[in-house]
C-alpha cells in the first residue's frame, strides 16, 4: 500500500473531535472501573451525552477558529 499523502493537522476539526471524543471515553472507562457498578438507563444516557458532547463541542470550536 502506498502511504497517504495527507496527514491530520492538530487544528482539523475531525482530528480535534476523535481526540477529545477518545480521551472522553477513556475517561468514563476510568470512572466506571471506581464506581463497579451495573449502568442503568440514565447511566447510558450520561456516557452517550459525555462523549458526544465534548466532540461535539470541540470540533466546532476548532471548525470555527480554523
Amino acid at each position: 500500500m502506498s502511504p497517504s499523502k495527507t496527514t491530520a493537522s492538530w487544528f482539523d476539526p475531525k482530528y480535534v473531535a476523535t481526540v477529545v471524543g477518545v480521551l472522553a471515553a477513556g475517561a468514563l472507562v476510568f470512572y466506571s472501573t471506581l464506581t463497579r457498578s451495573g449502568p442503568t438507563v440514565e447511566e447510558i444516557t450520561f456516557v452517550l451525552l459525555a462523549v458526544t458532547l465534548p466532540a461535539t463541542v470541540a470540533y466546532e470550536v476548532t471548525r470555527r477558529i480554523r
